[in-house]
């Protein structure tokens, strides 16, 4: 049986003046973050898209880690992880990648069995796999 997460996001003005909020209704873990053309692209305080998804691929990431392992036979006492989303401005604000920074305390593994299994992690991840996959749309104008 499948489910469905979402999350909204609200914009009034142009690029640069305007702004917005986003929220997560379903956990209501926050809402009406602002979010503005500063808080993307400059160090005004709040919260930006790629921010978000360098969160929800961190979070991701580190569960699969977690779960592979368990499947090997192992358990992580520590898993961290740094999911740096890396832009490009031109010849437009685009994202050309993520980097993922993995420090984990794993007892009984060694570098080389450890590694295969990051690897494995990141690739079935599914923030992973989401980056790759199509997108959808309905647009309604009113």
């Amino acid at each position: 049986m499948g489910f469905k997460r979402f999350a909204t996001a609200h914009w009034q003005g142009d690029l640069k003046s305007g702004k917005g909020a986003m929220s997560t209704p379903q956990s209501g873990l926050f809402a009406e973050q602002n979010y503005s053309f500063n808080t993307r692209f400059g160090e005004e305080k709040g919260t930006n898209p790629e921010e978000l998804l360098a969160a929800a691929h961190a979070g991701c990431y580190s569960m699969a880690l977690g779960f592979i392992l368990q499947n090997a036979g192992f358990t992580a006492t520590r898993i961290d992880t740094r999911a740096e989303v890396l832009m490009e401005t031109s010849p437009g604000p685009h994202a050309v990648g993520v980097h993922l920074i993995v420090s984990a305390t794993v007892p009984g593994i060694d570098a080389a069995g450890f590694a295969a299994i990051a690897d494995t992690a990141k690739a079935n991840c599914v923030i992973s796999k989401a980056l790759a996959i199509p997108v959808t749309m309905n647009a309604t104008l009113v």
